[in-house]
């Protein structure tokens, strides 16, 4: 049975999946006309217990939060009368059945309706210099003391969607694993296992040049190489063991110098830990941390120059760098391969791809985005953000003309837009887009492009 709107209220039908992330001043407006219920019957008298409960648990969480119209709202639509006149029929199984509704309420489908609400945009997607000030109007971004602000809003905004990193005692021995070591001519390619948290392994690849192991040698610089989605050969793609070919960046990257890792991306071909059970709330997250526990590791490892670190990716990968980066300041140079758009182009807003285990909303990914189906302006972060929070740090983004996932026209939006901050230090040319003439692919010119760009930063001088 549906809840019923009044005519005048102007609304559609609610449920609790529509209900789910409703600001509750929109909420106490739509509700405000709910609930024509004929009671004769026992499932109409079921129905009226579930409102009633409903009603409760909201009136609950607006006195929580002092919200004194809906409060005032709530307690008539309470009254006793109206309570009890209706349920004194059939009482015990109505008991019974509101037992049930309690579970309910206990299990989580009210829960999660009333969790604290998602946080929604009130800053511009694109222009970036703007920022609330104390008295919560619009303000100019002048400065760097300006936009670290705004950065500060933009990592408090991802972490309450995507969930927040662990602290520092959350960084437990490595127990670090040889499963394999093999010689691939220039380089020492070893199939390892770290822990990066307690209980849990991470199945990475770490590919060594041959003259890091020799008597007295200079360390080298690390790049992080993230994988692309590939549910059957996971990491092993950017090693060029299996997979597509044009991945291997992991592989030439070593043969330039580089110490590389390659580690798992969590939910994927043979790495798949229980994030919801070790607390993550999204797969996005647990893999930046997996990252970041990366990033530690070569700094144990007396072969690496621990000042010098960049990180790649194609698609999964490329995102996957931008998101590790903007939470740890230690990656210098980012190059993302069909990685990003802005979220509201993102397969031109078609609003299944928002649906849950969908797209972005993928468990491995950001599962709450699902909640912003419909209002994707509301997104209180994009990429025009996270790209601009990385500078004044290198970055390379390729975009593709026919990439398939992600438009290269919503690309040079948010370059456009990062580039504004990035006027801040000067530092225009240190963000670049480029176009390839293909799909979604890593073609060799591209590689070559983004292997020149890292050295540029990781072996000047």
């Amino acid at each position: 049975m549906e809840f019923c709107v009044n005519s005048s209220d102007g609304f559609p039908p609610l449920d609790p999946i529509t209900l789910r992330g409703c600001r509750f001043p929109d909420l106490s407006q739509r509700l405000s006309g709910l609930i024509a219920i004929n009671s004769r019957s026992l499932p109409e008298k079921v129905s009226l217990i579930y409102a009633q409960v409903f009603r409760l648990q909201l009136a609950q969480y607006d006195e929580e939060k002092s919200n004194p119209p809906f409060s005032s709202w709530v307690s008539k639509s309470m009254d006793k009368s109206f309570f009890v006149n209706r349920c004194d029929h059939q009482a015990g199984s109505v008991l019974v059945l509101t037992g049930l509704i309690w579970s309910l309420c206990i299990s989580g489908l009210f829960a999660q309706t009333l969790q604290e609400p998602l946080p929604i945009r009130d800053l511009p997607r694109f222009d970036l210099l703007k920022m609330r000030d104390e008295q919560g109007g619009i303000c100019e971004i002048t400065d760097q003391a300006g936009w670290a602000k705004r950065r500060s809003k933009l990592l408090g905004s991802m972490t309450a969607i995507m969930g927040k990193l662990p602290g520092e005692d959350h960084r437990c021995d490595f127990e670090i694993q040889v499963d394999e070591e093999v010689d691939c001519g220039s380089y020492v390619r070893r199939l390892i296992r770290y822990q990066s948290e307690p209980g849990c392994h991470v199945p990475a690849y770490l590919c060594i040049p041959k003259r890091c192991l020799m008597p007295e040698a200079e360390s080298a610089p690390a790049v992080l190489c993230l994988h692309p989605t590939d549910n059957r050969v996971g990491h092993q793609v950017v090693l060029g063991i299996a997979g597509r070919p044009n991945r291997q960046y992991a592989a030439e990257l070593a043969e330039r110098g580089y110490v590389t890792l390659a580690p798992s991306y969590p939910l994927l071909a043979k790495y798949h830990p229980d994030i919801r059970e070790l607390g993550w709330e999204s797969g996005t997250l647990k893999a930046v941390w997996d990252n970041q526990r990366g990033l530690d590791l070569l700094e144990s490892l007396p072969f690496v120059d621990a000042r010098r670190f960049a990180a790649i990716g194609h698609s999964l990968g490329g995102h996957n760098s931008v998101y590790t980066a903007v939470f740890d300041p230690r990656i210098e140079v980012v190059v993302s391969s069909c990685g990003l758009d802005a979220y509201t182009d993102y397969y031109q807003a078609n609003p299944g791809v928002w649906m849950p285990e969908k797209g972005w909303c993928q468990l491995r990914y950001i599962p709450k985005l699902a909640d912003y189906r419909g209002r994707l302006e509301e997104i209180p972060f994009d990429f025009p953000e996270m790209v601009a929070a990385l500078a004044p740090r290198q970055v390379l983004i390729i975009a593709p003309l026919n990439d398939g996932n992600f438009r290269a026209d919503s690309v040079d939006r948010v370059v456009a837009s990062a580039r504004q901050v990035y006027k801040l230090w000067d530092a225009e040319n240190a963000l670049q887009v480029v176009h390839p003439d293909c799909d979604h692919d890593f073609p060799d010119d591209m590689r070559e492009l983004a292997y020149r760009t890292i050295d540029s930063v990781l072996k000047s001088p």
